[in-house]
């Protein structure tokens, strides 16, 4: 019993609607349309059928008394008299078909009109069976306002027409109606003033995703209701906060490369005008790898945040980006659409691709690049080596800041441990990621995803 809770459980949470509108929608609609299939039920249940039992022990009775006065006097006068007074006092048209009998079967309903016809065919049944001891026939579908009711007399057969009203309340569609107009009209409301919230929302949750992307909205300002004004109003100060941050670490970075480059200038100046020899080159061996270090560490912090983004063509960004695992040995082969653009900022995505594709041509000889559209209408960047790869269980390792899956941290390897780091924290801030696999290459696989 428990298990199969959890599972109509589970089965309803697949079921209800996935997205703010939607549910805010049922909140209101759910019970208003429970409200509305309540009245209705209570109407017909009670009030429509109890009146409708009501005109039809009326009818049944004067029936009855239109076949026993006719028994009482079954003269051709005293029927026409009869016919008369039914159809002036109790608008019920009378005609006599001698010897006829009643028919064998009764027509059915069409099978739309059924079930609403069937109350009223079995509250008549009831009354003209408790006021006739005659045999009767009714037919209450074939004709639109009149009902038609048959009753087996000795000379023949009583055929009496009597108003539709006369049998049924015929006025419960329009209670139905106005059921229905009223839910279509609170609806249409419910939708409109639901719309305006969530629009609200949804604008401060574009402006988020833009801000985290890079970009910028400003035409973006707090709308809806109190609650949601609020949230955005503390989102934009949460943007100033953060962009004061970020100008402020650029213009701090800013000066100290200006501040380190200096003395590594005159350092390198001064070595230039020395005396030529093995201890020179050593020298200018490791100022050449601290000024790499220097890049990479301000490249990390950095982190191209100032960059505007535009439509980039992919192809010919990657083969530029190609040629320098080229000219370091490796062979690189491309396969992009060259129609195949993406939104991005072009500086960083081209360090964040450089990174990884000369870290795959330092640990590989062959390495392969491919661009494509994923189902969901992103892009997707394929980087694949046929060098030793990374084990699966280090993979996230490989991400970590001055991570070189090296325990000792040789420095005599080029590289501080940041490419990878560098990469990710560029597709994320495009809002996508890159992941790491086996490559069908035999070596390591990364994948950058970038959204459309």
């Amino acid at each position: 019993m428990r298990i199969r809770s959890r599972v109509i459980g589970r089965w309803i949470k697949r079921q209800m609607p996935k997205t703010l509108f939607g549910r805010s929608l049922l909140i209101i609609v759910l019970p208003v349309a429970i409200m509305q299939i309540a009245v209705a039920y209570v109407f017909f249940d009670n009030q429509w059928q109890s009146v409708t039992a009501r005109l039809s022990e009326g009818l049944a009775g004067d029936i009855a008394w239109a076949v026993e006065s006719y028994q009482e006097d079954p003269s051709d006068e005293g029927f026409a008299k009869l016919s008369s007074r039914a159809e002036e006092s109790m608008g019920l048209s009378i005609a006599l078909q001698p010897g006829r009998k009643l028919p064998a079967t009764r027509r059915d309903a069409p099978m739309l009109a059924e079930p609403f016809l069937a109350p009223i065919d079995h509250s008549l049944e009831r009354a003209l069976e408790s006021r006739l001891d005659s045999p009767f026939w009714f037919d209450t579908t074939r004709y639109p306002a009149y009902v038609d009711i048959r009753v087996q007399t000795p000379n023949g057969v009583m055929r009496i027409l009597a108003p539709r009203e006369r049998a049924f309340a015929t006025k419960g569609h329009i209670f139905v109606l106005w059921l229905t107009v009223a839910t279509v009209l609170l609806t249409a409301i419910a939708i409109f003033f639901i719309r305006n919230q969530v629009r609200a929302i949804e604008r401060l949750a574009n402006a988020a995703e833009a801000f985290g992307r890079g970009g910028d909205a400003p035409a973006f300002k707090p709308h809806g209701a109190r609650e949601v004004r609020r949230a955005a109003t503390a989102f934009i100060d949460m943007r100033a906060r953060i962009q004061r941050h970020i100008d402020q670490r650029t213009t701090l970075l800013a000066s100290v490369s200006h501040d380190l480059r200096t003395p590594l200038t005159r350092l390198k100046l001064a070595l230039a005008l020395g005396e030529p020899g093995k201890r020179n080159e050593a020298m200018k061996r490791d100022l050449a790898e601290m000024e790499h270090m220097i890049d990479e560490y301000l490249a990390f912090a950095r982190g191209e945040g100032g960059e505007a983004v535009e439509a980039v063509p992919l192809r010919a960004l990657i083969e530029e980006v190609s040629e320098g695992a080229v000219r370091a040995g490796a062979r690189v082969t491309l396969e992009a659409d060259p129609a195949l653009t993406a939104s991005v900022r072009p500086n960083a995505l081209k360090r964040a691709l450089s990174n990884l594709v000369m870290n795959a041509a330092v640990y590989g000889e062959r390495v392969e690049v491919t661009a494509r559209t994923t189902p969901h209408g992103g892009v997707e960047i394929l980087v694949d080596d046929d060098g030793p790869g990374i084990p699966e269980d280090r993979y996230e390792e490989a991400f970590k800041a001055f991570g070189r899956l090296d325990e000792a941290r040789n420095q005599n390897e080029k590289g501080v441990g940041l490419g990878l780091a560098i990469a990710r924290d560029v597709a994320r801030g495009h809002g996508g990621d890159i992941t790491l696999a086996r490559s069908p290459l035999g070596g390591l696989r990364a994948v950058v995803r970038l959204p459309g």
